[in-house]
């Protein structure tokens, strides 16, 4: 059993982020689907996409559900993602996360929630500008 991914984002944000992630990695080792929406959807329409791609990826390990936004209409939708299968969703995506999970998966949901959280929060610094004779 292998678990689905699902991205549900702000327009064009899932793809950027997924073709740059398959780019460090050289391919995209899951199966996986993006939801993007615009600042125009009907949020109902949108729910109805989402729930059918929780359906082709739930392969009996559940979905791992990644959002930009939190409070956002997507990450509202995939709060409202009422489905009969075992899903969790994370907001907050970014490249690291994206990363990270792309990395395991071979994961179980539970554990893919933990190295996303985990390599979202891990991928955080506060740079400071090396000191230099500029």
């Amino acid at each position: 059993m292998t678990t689905g991914l699902l991205l549900i984002t702000h327009d064009n944000v899932g793809q950027a982020l997924l073709e740059t992630a398959s780019s460090i990695l050289g391919m995209c080792p899951m199966v996986l689907e993006i939801v993007s929406v615009s600042h125009n959807c009907c949020p109902d329409d949108v729910i109805d996409k989402a729930r059918a791609s929780v359906r082709r990826l739930d392969q009996g390990g559940g979905v791992l559900v990644l959002t930009d936004l939190y409070g956002s209409t997507p990450s509202n939708v995939a709060n409202r993602l009422d489905c009969d299968r075992p899903i969790k969703v994370i907001a907050g995506l970014n490249l690291p996360m994206l990363v990270r999970v792309l990395n395991y998966p071979t994961l179980a949901l539970d554990e893919l929630v933990y190295k996303a959280v985990s390599g979202g929060q891990d991928g955080i610094f506060v740079c400071e500008p090396d000191s230099c004779d500029c």
